[in-house]
């Protein structure tokens, strides 16, 4: 009986193989590990090693390119590169504005990513009498902005030591390739250290800034609003120009080649004759080379694996913050009770330091938004909040229900109406404990 391991140790009668595996395993990573190319400085230096997925990579970042051409070679609709590298892809929440009017169904990836990003924030409980749904209230103190350029973060060491195992593990195979004289392997290896460490640095050679709206017409208002979220509420207080960077703002990226992007087609183009090359020629290789392949492929997979699994939005939310100068300390965060003590806190921020009586901003507007009910109860509710806003601040509150008129209630409507001017008084309470903040 032959010994079972005589196949595999005769590299003439066994190969492994891998070159069609190499050109579609690890697709997917290799494009999410790309995202982060301009979120890190000098991360575009470090693609130097063979990254499998070069066809599903040429496919995906082809159709960047806009000609003839290149759609042909990589058919689909045309992405732009903000889309293709995942930086403008969310929309924000409504948002409406206290004294512009402005009315905004949807706003951009930033107001997206401010409002998603407030886990971190520590939240200081409103005084509550009853509590049906915990919602959360932040109130963001926007800076003025200068529009300087991006602060990348630079790499960390463990990040830059990662970073170097792939190319450690491709250069080392090649050379190892070449000492045993599999020169198919070696060239295969080298060929794809090449074309994916060009096309990192090609791409990675954008410039990465901020599209906004950075000059409102003159005599505008200050931009004060609120963002509506599924469980709370944002009030934005800054300059119109400057709350503007949240609502209307996004990433700009400006690559090398607008607007055809050829030169970004050329490296699709590369990596497409990659995957074609590695197809014909790694199996004309020794079992020796076809294994050298095979470690800097997994090598090289193990690494995008790492770079796909970092938070690609907590790193844009950091790069924005910075860009625009939002310190942490800006931002307040509390929660409410109820929905209608969130409702009457953020009205009664929205009005906070105005002179009385209250021109250009219209607090019933504000509560309609969150509170649309049209029930005689809730107009009453309504009415009282308003009248409150109207006293000015420092007042004594007029929630008790011998201020209100409830004529034309049965019982168990006064008895809702005096449950509601209960959760108002309570959110009157906690915006006078936090008003100096």
């Amino acid at each position: 009986m032959p010994p079972l391991l005589w196949p595999i140790a005769n590299s003439k009668n066994f190969s492994l193989d891998a070159s069609g595996v190499a050109g579609f395993f690890g697709g997917e990573e290799a494009i999410t590990a790309m995202d982060t190319v301009h979120l890190y400085r000098g991360r575009r230096w470090l693609g130097w090693y063979n990254s499998p997925g070069s066809y599903t990579i040429a496919k995906d970042f082809g159709r960047i390119s806009k000609s003839r051409i290149w759609g042909g070679l990589f058919p689909g609709s045309n992405h732009d590169p903000v889309v293709a590298f995942k930086l403008d892809v969310k929309t924000g929440p409504r948002y409406v504005a206290s004294r512009s009017g402005t009315v905004m169904q949807q706003t951009g990836h930033f107001s997206y990513l401010l409002t998603e990003g407030t886990d971190d924030l520590t939240l200081a409980p409103l005084p509550a009498t009853r509590t049906t749904t915990n919602s959360r209230i932040f109130i963001v103190a926007v800076p003025e902005i200068t529009y300087e350029d991006l602060p990348l973060q630079p790499m960390s060491r463990h990040h830059a030591f990662i970073a170097s195992f792939p190319i450690l593990v491709s250069f080392s195979t090649c050379i190892f390739s070449a000492l045993s004289a599999d020169w198919y392997c070696f060239a295969m290896i080298l060929l794809g250290i090449i074309s994916s460490g060009v096309t990192c640095f090609i791409i990675g050679s954008g410039v990465l800034g901020i599209e906004t709206v950075k000059n409102p017409a003159e005599g505008s208002p200050p931009g004060d609003g609120i963002l509506l979220t599924q469980n709370g509420v944002m009030i934005l207080k800054g300059k119109e120009k400057d709350v503007n960077a949240i609502t209307k703002g996004k990433f700009s990226l400006q690559l090398k080649g607008a607007p055809e992007y050829t030169v970004v087609g050329l490296c699709s183009l590369l990596l497409e004759v990659q995957f074609l090359l590695q197809l014909l020629l790694i199996p004309q290789g020794s079992l020796f080379g076809q294994i050298m392949f095979l470690t800097s492929v997994v090598a090289s997979w193990a690494y995008n694996s790492f770079l796909a699994s970092l938070d690609k939005e907590k790193l844009q939310r950091k790069l924005f913050c910075d860009t625009i100068g939002l310190r942490p300390t800006a931002m307040l965060g509390f929660t409410a009770g109820t929905r209608t003590s969130m409702a009457a806190f953020a009205c009664f921020v929205l009005c906070k330091d105005l002179p009385r009586p209250l021109k250009g901003i219209e607090p019933m507007k504000f509560l309609l938004e969150f509170l649309p009910n049209e029930t005689l109860v809730w107009q009453k509710w309504r009415e009282q909040v308003v009248a409150q806003v109207e006293k000015g601040e420092g007042e004594a509150s007029i929630f008790q229900p011998g201020n209100v008129d409830m004529s034309g209630l049965n019982s168990s409507e006064q008895k809702l109406l005096t449950t509601l001017l209960q959760d108002a008084d309570d959110a009157y309470k906690g915006y006078i404990e936090t008003r100096d903040r």
